[in-house]
């Protein structure tokens, strides 16, 4: 038996490429027809499909793709809950749990109007559930609003989805040396040094973490547009084990 990830979107709350920039990667991907799309995942096992994250504003075309039994969220900026608004006014006869951290402000009316949408069953930190045979912990993680990580467990394989962050906590990182991933799935949004760093992990930051916590493999996401150019500009070489997501890529953890 083995966990499938699929990578929805890979870019941070601008996207790449950026919304009227001109320089080459975006012009290039332009051209392409390439973009990072908000940060999204979706995590197989089994017969059953959870999707991580709802920024996507397509979710009617992945809700028929995939049948999502569930959603889980990291936390409420909306470049992570956007795709919720269409959805939740659907047919009132379906209900769809939507698992996330107690955040009682929310975005916007989400939780105060949430139509088909289920949140009522929260996630706590470092607290363990099992959904449909597989197990999740909550981790929390360092950015501007209440977040979670989350570390699938399913028959002893083991990924742990890590965005939105800027390092770890401390319990969270203790957490990850004890449990130790096969698959690390980590922000990181900024270049090297990058002078605004907030929120965010840059690369060195996001290395450090992977060398530290030393999965089999580290899987990077939540690209901004200035890391973009950077590896365009630099053509910098990562650790072996250490790659860089893309949207609609597919891992499977055997």
């Amino acid at each position: 038996m083995s966990i499938k990830l699929t990578f929805l979107g890979t870019g941070d709350a601008g996207g790449v490429p950026l919304f009227g920039c001109n320089c080459s990667i975006c012009l290039q991907m332009k051209k392409d027809g390439i973009r990072r799309s908000p940060c999204s995942a979706v995590i197989s096992f089994g017969s059953c499909s959870f999707l991580i994250d709802a920024g996507r504003t397509d979710l009617l075309a992945l809700f028929d793709q995939y049948q999502f039994k569930r959603i889980l969220l990291t936390h409420y900026h909306a470049d992570h809950v956007q795709g919720l608004f269409h959805i939740r006014w659907g047919n009132p006869a379906l209900n769809i749990p939507v698992h996330g951290p107690v955040d009682e402000q929310g975005c916007a009316d989400l939780l105060k109007h949430p139509g088909i949408l289920d949140f009522t069953d929260q996630m706590i930190p470092f607290l363990c559930r099992e959904f449909n045979g597989i197990s999740i912990t909550p981790v929390p993680l360092n950015h501007s609003k209440l977040t979670l990580g989350y570390c699938f467990d399913y028959k002893g394989k083991r990924v742990a989805y890590l965005t939105d962050t800027l390092g770890l906590p401390l319990e969270t990182e203790s957490f990850l040396l004890s449990w130790q991933p096969d698959i690390l799935i980590l922000d990181c949004s900024h270049p090297p040094g990058h002078a605004h760093m907030r929120n965010h992990n840059d690369l060195m930051t996001a290395l450090c973490i992977h060398n530290k916590i030393s999965p089999a493999e580290s899987w990077l996401t939540h690209i901004g547009h200035e890391l973009e150019l950077y590896w365009h500009a630099q053509g910098i070489e990562l650790p072996s084990n250490v790659f860089i997501a893309t949207d609609g890529y597919q891992l499977t953890v055997r």
